[in-house]
């Protein structure tokens, strides 16, 4: 495993798996399956619907709490809501979290942040951060926090580095976790050649090798998957690296192509959705 240090001291693994779009049981068994591959990194969210679950795999992996680098993430119909971190808090059955984003900038996310906040100075989460904000939504943020975001949450991979974003990012001391990692399963970014070719001389998967790259760029990568084959693949990236002319090689396939793209419409549509998070078996 290797590890990145963030702004405030934390250290955070680079590989970990996201439950997006899992089920509940389908979510505990996915945690459960990677924290005995040795992932020690779990993301999910208030809206995934699977919180409640994914605290059942933390508690039942027999791993302590503190081996663990467990994220969650506000959605925006909580951010007005002062006990939104504690039920997050009582829905994971956890007495803190490691990382906490606002998942979305929409509705009155500066609340959101200062939620997050408080809960940072009151000891309950360890490090805040944000997810799918534009560098003029960072930068707002950036004016008026008390603590700096540690996490940039967004859409990465080969045919989207966000050479731009990450260096502005990287001057203000942000880490970029990629979702997407893989290109959300693009056939044609997973079999480009130059992958197909590494594959075949570093004995990995296509998928493999870009992970490995996203690695050696300094992107935190959650891919999520509930085939117990492909998570513990995903986390096999560790006995190998690749030269500094094959990372060359993979930044000169940026498309700027991205998977999902945010729009206003869409942004208001989600300040208007209320998880029924108390639901959530």
């Amino acid at each position: 495993m290797e590890y990145i240090t963030l702004n405030n001291g934390v250290k955070m693994p680079m590989a970990g798996i996201g439950t997006f779009l899992l089920t509940p049981d389908e979510a505990e068994a996915s945690v459960l399956s990677a924290l005995k591959c040795g992932y020690r990194l779990i993301d999910t969210a208030n809206a995934y619907m699977n919180e409640k679950a994914v605290g059942r795999a933390m508690k039942a992996s027999g791993l302590k709490r503190e081996e663990i680098f467990f994220e969650t993430k506000l959605w925006p119909s909580f951010y007005e809501q002062d006990d939104a971190v504690d039920k997050t808090l009582e829905r994971l059955g956890t007495d803190y979290i490691d990382l906490l984003l606002i998942h979305q900038p929409a509705g009155n996310y500066i609340a959101g942040y200062r939620q997050m906040e408080k809960a940072y100075e009151e000891g309950k989460v360890k490090a805040i951060g944000l997810s799918n904000f534009n560098e003029e939504m960072i930068r707002e943020i950036l004016s008026i926090c008390k603590v700096k975001p540690a996490i940039l949450q967004t859409e990465v991979h080969p045919y989207s580095q966000e050479k731009e974003l990450k260096a502005f990012l990287d001057k203000e001391g942000i880490v970029i976790q990629a979702w997407y990692p893989l290109g959300h399963g693009d056939k044609a970014l997973i079999q480009e050649p130059l992958f197909g070719s590494l594959a075949e001389k570093y004995g990995k998967t296509n998928a493999q090798i870009i992970l490995r790259w996203h690695i050696q760029n300094k992107n935190v990568v959650i891919p999520g998957s509930k085939n117990p084959e492909h998570i513990k693949d995903n986390f096999d990236l560790f006995d190998f690296s690749l030269t500094d002319e094959e990372m060359a090689q993979i930044a000169a396939l940026d498309q700027k192509k991205r998977y999902y793209i945010s729009t206003p419409d869409k942004l208001e549509s989600y300040a208007k959705i209320v998880p029924p998070v108390d639901e959530q078996k």
